[in-house]
């Protein structure tokens, strides 16, 4: 075969592999105009071979690289020979695509360029692939927000620019309040479905000037950049409180949620992600101890104070076992009869360490911590037994209240809990009347309704105590299988001195009896409260007038005292 054959054999076996390679193949003169395409490229791109031919690659031109960037490849093509890279074209129905394109330059014998030769692979499904990594690597997968990942990378790149233009930053720490009663309540899917929902609401309310990040569980994070003052925090922690005033819909019904916020700020707090953070943290725990459903700006004096937790929390694991735990009672007075017809149950603790600590200290520790559950199993035990020697004394008629937390109701084996500890303790359970805040039985109000129906099958009494300082619904309360509503302490503290006040106590009053409920008004300090609550009809009071909280032996001391004639 002569060399001119074995030339154009080679040509023809070149043509052969070009036209069935995966490869897009496109050659164009030496002005960039189309000569040639292979089947892939017309494939890939959408055009034909005649659509293409005598066009010069502009047609394919996304629009995403500009000028610079055409520059720099076609200068490195007649520099070097050849250029490789990843570039976005557009194919013939508008689609972008990412390929790997080669370009060859091919020199004539006088070292003249006479073509330009361009191999590209689509890799559209690779960089989608990468961005979904890129995604997952740096995006919380449930609720589309960053990570802890990306928002730690994120918030050390603001930190940096609020150092180089002296700008002030704060750092959100976000918790919801009692997010395990939902998973326990609803499982695990609504619980994600509640998340879903929060992060929708705070991306609403940030927009696209701040940063959001998931860090775990139900905690999230916000960096609220360049403020000018703090009172722009502020403003942003309040805006989140109230946009939980609006229910949650889960399952077809509505649920109240709340959440605690910490805030720290840069560069006041820390000058660096995890200090910030971590401050932050400190924060949101001072919100949930003091009352939940609220914000705290980070201090120093929370670090003393997280120790003085932690130690508290210690000494509280070995308080049942030390008997350091004691119940106090405070009467309560039928109105009518003006004789005790029961107590409230108080619970006490002295400490070894700290002597007396106030419920107001480890009641919320206890709560957060779930020693509550032992504790209320306790308190329960305690009662029973306090009845059974109030019974030798010639009180059989008596009653006792106990406070329920919202943890120990949201526990599934609550009922059957406080079933067991009154055959255990032989106590009937109608001696025992149940006192619930609006805040414990509202969030999940179907699921209250059932448990509270469970107990007053019992024997139970039922209270809703604090009324008139939550959210009930009226449509919900009547709903509710219980015995006494529980007037708040703050309506009757100013009640004899303000006509506002009064007037809430009133209407509480007859609400309560058109629904057949009996009222308790608890806080009463003076006759003048009483005389108004005997005017309106009020059946029992219970406070200072009467008694302080007192253990057992002076309650029954109480019990055997001279009433003063109440209606002279």
């Amino acid at each position: 075969m002569t060399g001119a054959g074995l030339l154009m054999k080679k040509e023809k076996t070149s043509n052969v592999i070009i036209d069935h390679i995966r490869e897009g193949v496109m050659i164009t003169d030496h002005k960039g105009i189309i000569e040639y395409v292979n089947p892939a490229f017309q494939v890939v791109t959408g055009y034909t071979e005649s659509e293409a031919i005598g066009k010069t690659p502009n047609m394919l031109q996304s629009g995403i690289h500009d000028e610079r960037f055409y520059t720099l490849m076609w200068s490195e093509v007649k520099k070097r020979g050849k250029w490789s890279g990843e570039i976005w074209n557009r194919r013939k129905n508008g689609d972008l695509y990412a390929e790997w394109l080669t370009i060859l330059a091919v020199s004539g014998d006088e070292g003249q360029i006479e073509q330009y030769i361009g191999v590209f692979t689509d890799i559209s499904d690779q960089k989608t692939a990468e961005e979904e990594l890129k995604k997952l690597a740096h995006h919380d997968s449930l609720t589309g927000v960053a990570n802890r990942y990306a928002y730690h990378n994120r918030l050390a790149s603001i930190i940096e620019t609020s150092i180089r233009f002296d700008q002030k930053l704060a750092v959100f720490f976000l918790d919801l309040d009692r997010f395990k009663q939902v998973n326990d309540t609803f499982g695990h899917s609504a619980g994600d479905q509640l998340l879903v929902e929060l992060s929708t609401r705070l991306k609403r309310l940030l927009g696209n000037k701040d940063f959001i990040a998931r860090l775990g569980g139900d905690e999230f994070s916000i960096a609220l950049t360049n403020i000018r003052h703090a009172r722009e925090a502020f403003g942003l922690a309040e805006a989140i409180i109230h946009s939980f005033s609006v229910p949650f819909q889960l399952e077809g019904q509505d649920i109240y949620m709340s959440t605690s916020i910490g805030i720290s700020f840069f560069p006041e707090d820390g000058l660096d992600v995890d200090t910030l953070i971590n401050k932050a943290d400190k924060a949101m725990y001072y919100s949930k101890e003091k009352s939940r459903n609220r914000f705290s700006v980070y201090h120093e004096d929370m670090d003393r104070e997280t120790k003085e937790v932690l130690t508290i929390e210690m000494e509280l694991r070995k308080a049942i076992e030390r008997q350091e735990l004691s119940i106090h009672y405070q009467p309560k007075v039928d109105v009518k009869r003006n004789k005790a017809a029961g107590a409230e149950a108080l619970l006490r603790w002295n400490n070894q360490h700290f002597g007396e600590v106030p419920p107001s200290v480890f009641i919320p520790i206890a709560e957060e911590t779930g020693l509550i559950i032992p504790i209320g199993e306790w308190v329960l035990h305690q009662v029973c037994r306090d009845l059974t020697t109030l019974d030798q004394y010639g009180f059989a008629d008596f009653s006792i209240a106990v406070n329920v937390s919202a943890v120990q109701f949201s526990q599934d084996r609550f009922v059957e809990s406080f079933r067991s500890i009154l055959f255990e303790e032989n106590m009937s359970a109608r001696r025992i009347e149940l006192e619930l805040t609006e805040s414990t039985v509202m969030p999940d109000a179907r699921m209250a309704v059932q448990r509270l129906t469970q107990l007053k099958t019992s024997g139970f009494k039922l209270s809703i105590d604090d009324f008139g300082t939550g959210y009930s619904s009226f449509s919900y309360l009547k709903r509710f299988p219980i015995d006494y509503l529980k007037i708040d302490r703050s309506f009757i503290k100013m009640m004899d001195q303000y006509d506002e006040d009064s007037s809430i106590v009133e209407a509480i009053i007859t609400m309560a009896h058109r629904l057949r409920l009996k009222v308790v008004a608890e806080g009463v300090e003076n006759k003048r409260q009483l005389e108004l609550l005997k005017k309106e009809s009020c059946e029992i009071v219970q406070g200072y007038y009467y008694s302080k909280p007192v253990p057992l032996s002076a309650f029954i001391d109480f019990l055997f005292m001279e009433w003063p004639d109440e209606s002279k």
